[in-house]
């Protein structure tokens, strides 16, 4: 390489960055003792800014476009150079290209849980995580704030920095919010709204624009999720009548896919009853409990079978299907017991003669 070459070499002509990465937030332009020529030409493409570093001084930012660089459009550079009459030869600066492009899908997270007073269950401890997405709002102050000579800065060069920022600040807004902790998932669109305009002028002191701020999930305990589920079950049951209807529907599709058959379907009406009755009781007789299910239930070759009302059992007990021993069992009854020592089953043997001696 001759001299001329080589002199020729270490100045630039035209300026430009084509970014190939998908994170890159600031691009320093690297070139020989950063030796420009005068009217090089500066090409600043669309989601791009070019900040002018003069030792260590901002100087001229330009916006998308091709720029010819003379005195002209460089007042800031050729006040820091003490250019009183312009400048035809080559000066030394240094380029940064900045892309205000969005930058997506970056992850925030609570740094453990957060203490929420809520009014229904006192003090819960939530956590939170979401995404959230920035752009560069301010070009100079996002390289004099954070920056600094990084020649390549990354997201991942900031993302911790801001996923600390963000997770602190949402952590002291999410309890401002007033939103009641049964309420928060149904509430995410909202919180995240919330959050953004919360947060968003601490960005704003980096240079950033934060554009978006995602909820994603929130985390309760799970005495507290249990009674979440607990509350609306009561709220789902305040028709008891309802309650058992439902009960019902639900024993006899169960019946229908066991073997059990109508037996099994009994067994789940009578217990859906039951839980019925106690729920009325428990929520101070505000409801009418339904009537206990009629008839007995009883178990006939070593299966259950019914229920069975007092005609169906005086017909079974005459053809001797039903006896003193067969064990009976109806709502109320604490276990299965022998139907001749069931006071009201015992009637029903009143015409039968007992069996015989020695038999």
């Amino acid at each position: 390489m001759g001299l001329f070459d080589k002199i020729g070499g270490e100045f630039v002509d035209i300026i430009e960055w084509l970014d190939a990465t998908q994170d890159t937030l600031v691009h320093r332009f690297e070139r020989y003792e950063n030796e420009i020529k005068y009217e090089a030409q500066l090409v600043v493409r669309e989601g791009q800014q070019a900040v002018f570093i003069n030792e260590g001084k901002l100087a001229d930012v330009f916006q998308p476009g091709r720029h010819t660089l003379t005195t002209q459009n460089l007042p800031i550079l050729t006040t820091l150079k003490g250019w009183k009459y312009g400048f035809h030869s080559p000066f030394k600066a240094e380029v940064y290209f900045c892309s205000t492009r969005q930058f997506t899908n970056l992850k925030w997270g609570t740094p453990g849980p957060v203490t929420w007073r809520d009014k229904e269950f006192g003090p819960v401890r939530v956590t939170a995580f979401g995404i959230y997405s920035i752009r560069i709002k301010d070009p100079a102050v996002f390289i004099k704030e954070i920056v600094g000579t990084d020649g390549n800065f990354t997201t991942q060069s900031i993302e911790d920095n801001l996923r600390g920022k963000i997770g602190l600040r949402i952590k002291e807004v999410l309890p401002e919010t007033g939103i009641p902790i049964i309420d928060l998932e149904s509430k995410v669109v909202m919180l995240s709204q919330t959050l953004k305009d919360r947060i968003a002028p601490s960005f704003g002191g980096f240079g950033l624009e934060l554009t978006e701020v995602q909820v994603q999930d929130i985390g309760l305990p799970e005495e507290v999720e249990q009674a979440i589920d607990k509350a609306g079950a009561v709220k789902a049951v305040g028709n008891l009548q309802a309650f058992t209807q439902y009960q019902t529907a639900q024993s006899i599709q169960t019946a229908a896919a066991n073997p059990g058959g109508t037996a099994a379907a009994g067994v789940g009406m009578g217990m859906g009853f039951a839980m019925a009755n106690q729920m009325g009781q428990s929520m101070g007789g505000q409801q009418s409990s339904p009537p206990p299910l009629p008839g007995y239930f009883v178990a006939l070759s070593g299966k259950q079978a019914g229920p069975f009302t007092n005609d169906v059992l005086q017909q079974k007990i005459a053809t001797g299907e039903i006896t003193r021993e067969t064990l009976a069992w109806k709502n109320g009854m604490d276990q299965w017991t022998a139907a001749g020592q069931v006071p009201e089953l015992a009637a029903l043997f009143a015409s039968v003669p007992p069996p015989l001696p020695g038999k």
